[in-house]
């Protein structure tokens, strides 16, 4: 439990002042992009004090200019925390709404514009994420979907949800596909505990949605590519 508590703790204890300074001054400007910078920062330290280290890899150039979605496999809570950071620009990612309820965090990841989801299985609520998401696209911000839409509880790979694809083919912009493995072990769903390790993260080249036919083709060659960056075990379907 030690890695946990220096995470949390150094969270906390780096967060709450930096709060303090940058959510006064973003909803003074308007502009998340300070508060999003420090938070990287406090993201960045905890996992370093912790012992979780990070590998990226980069199987092809992404352009920082341009504005793309990012869909990635979930098998931990730790993956959110060690994927931002490595993203260029300012994400906003889709998240359950009842985060958005959590004191002071919460408060900030709405002003950052994060768009959140309803579980209710209700079309009208997958339209409106949907739709906050395409917003985000047109004003130049780059979104991050967790495109299994939970974690996985094994580690393998889950079926994936549509509306992620139906805002690519709708609005055109790249898709990369990310593939993450190693948190599985360091932090596993239901649990709170957190061991040191290694993070493995796989950027894909990028999609062009406008090359498939359709929704099931861009999600068939997304689901390749995230399988093609994880071990052997995790590829099949859970």
């Amino acid at each position: 439990m030690f890695a946990a508590f220096v995470l949390f703790a150094t969270w906390i204890v780096l967060g709450i002042p930096v709060a303090m300074v940058v959510i006064p001054w973003t909803v003074l400007t308007r502009d998340p992009t300070l508060m999003y910078h420090w938070a990287m920062t406090v993201v960045r330290s905890g996992l370093r004090l912790s012992g979780i280290c990070v590998k990226a890899e980069w199987r092809a150039p992404i352009d920082p200019a341009q504005t793309c979605i990012y869909l990635s496999n979930h098998v931990s809570n730790l993956d959110p925390p060690v994927l931002f950071p490595l993203l260029p620009g300012r994400p906003v990612a889709f998240l359950k709404r009842s985060l958005m309820q959590v004191p002071v965090l919460g408060y900030g990841m709405k002003l950052a514009g994060f768009i959140p989801v309803d579980r209710d299985g209700r079309v009208e609520s997958a339209v409106e994420s949907v739709d906050a998401a395409a917003r985000a696209l047109a004003s130049g911000v780059p979104v991050l979907s967790f495109v299994e839409g939970t974690r996985s509880r094994t580690g393998k790979l889950q079926p994936f949800k549509k509306g992620p694809f139906f805002l690519a083919m709708s609005s055109g912009v790249p898709v990369v596909p990310v593939s993450i493995y190693g948190t599985e072990t360091m932090m596993r769903k239901g649990s709170l505990r957190v061991f040191p390790g290694k993070a493995h993260v796989v950027f894909h080249p990028p999609l062009n949605p406008r090359a498939f036919a359709n929704r099931e083709a861009l999600m068939a060659a997304v689901r390749t590519s995230i399988a093609s960056g994880l071990p052997e075990w995790m590829r099949t379907t859970e």
